[in-house]
């Protein structure tokens, strides 16, 4: 089970696609360790989550969380694994020291190029944080290579949506995990560019695959995964609450981060525990077809199971958004031929990347031999 702890409200930036509420109080001691209790109920292992906001103006709770967790921690029973989401302005030596020393992994949020990433991703004086943030990544990627980027696009950066994924690239990040903002006012019009986009990265990500580069393009690898694994990419869907739980700063639990907040999601704290009834009940309501999407060829491919994109783009974990839908249709065939491509050429990093499911593993060994 992973707990993403939503440490604080507060942030050092005003992210313009940001939807957290910025009201309430920072998580305390009390509540951040009855987490580590929770989690380490009858578990072999746990992972815990430090979201914000912005997580590391919590440093010092982040700090002792982790130490309390390895405290909890016994052979052969409760083993736990950090993970912390920045936006990288506080991301300094000592913490990244400190997160090799304690294994913390370290996603950073960047948005691509300089001018999508300052379009949104501002302090609380208007400027843009790109040069800041790109100052973190290279610091952060010196000290552990395999962190990923992730960026966010939105319809008015969608024609940097490649160079963005380009120079992330180029940067040093091996790992990008890239999403649009469904809540955005996208239109019908903007379709032939994200598709025209979408075709740019193909070719970037099969010029990166012959020259042998290892890297992850989130949108195409659980495309392609959903072909090569079909039978059982359909049990691999959101599970809503079942293997992770987001805590609000007060300790209540809620089933994913778009939740939390809402008295309708609520499925516990973490001192009385989970509320299974209640936990049961809204993953098989999550489970029913959407409404249009019974008799659709792809539905068992597509992101519309999502409950909490759905939420994002509709307000609704029973709506499923049209851009979703139209996003679906334009990514899936330009994956599927590119991976086409790929075979064919008989690449032998994309069918290692594909086809074995020791390559994650192999390909960390070799990289530190």
């Amino acid at each position: 089970m992973h707990y993403t702890l939503h440490m604080t409200a507060r942030c050092n930036l005003q992210c313009s696609y940001c939807y957290v509420d910025f009201s309430g109080a920072d998580m305390t001691r009390e509540t951040a360790r009855a987490t580590v209790d929770l989690a380490a109920r009858g578990a072999k292992r746990a992972g815990l989550i430090f979201f914000g906001g912005e997580p590391l103006l919590m440093r010092d709770l982040i700090t002792d969380t982790i130490a309390y967790a390895r405290s909890r921690e016994r052979p052969e029973e409760c083993q736990f694994f950090f993970k912390i989401t920045t936006n990288g302005l506080l991301l300094d030596d000592e913490f990244l020291s400190y997160a090799c020393r304690e294994r913390l992994f370290v996603a950073l949020s960047l948005d691509g190029v300089k001018e999508a990433h300052n379009a949104h991703r501002v302090d609380k004086n208007g400027l843009g944080s790109y040069d800041r943030v790109v100052d973190a990544a290279r610091r952060l990627l010196a000290a552990k290579p395999y962190s990923p980027a992730l960026m966010t696009v939105r319809p008015d950066s969608l024609h940097l949506y490649a160079a963005g994924v380009e120079s992330l690239f180029s940067l040093g990040f091996s790992y990008v995990i890239s999403s649009l903002d469904y809540s955005a006012g996208w239109q019908e019009s903007d379709l032939p560019e994200l598709e025209r986009q979408y075709k740019l990265i193909a070719d970037i990500y099969e010029r990166k695959t012959l020259a042998e580069d290892k890297f992850y393009f989130s949108p195409f690898e659980v495309k392609i995964s959903s072909h090569i694994n079909s039978r059982t990419y359909c049990h691999e869907r959101c599970e809503l609450g079942l293997r992770q739980l987001s805590v609000g700063p007060d300790g209540t639990l809620y089933p994913c981060v778009q939740f939390v907040g809402d008295p309708k999601f609520q499925l516990g704290d973490v001192r009385r525990g989970i509320d299974e009834e209640i936990r049961q009940a809204l993953y098989k309501h999550n489970e029913n077809e959407k409404a249009g999407c019974d008799r659709c060829a792809i539905r068992a491919r597509c992101n519309h199971y999502c409950a909490c994109l759905n939420r994002q783009a509709t307000g609704s974990i029973d709506e499923v958004s049209p851009m979703l839908c139209a996003h679906e249709r334009i990514v899936l065939p330009i994956a599927d031929e590119l991976a086409e491509r790929l075979y064919q050429k008989g690449s032998a990093l994309f069918i290692q990347k594909q086809y074995n499911d020791f390559y994650p593993l192999l390909s960390l060994a070799e990289d530190r031999s």
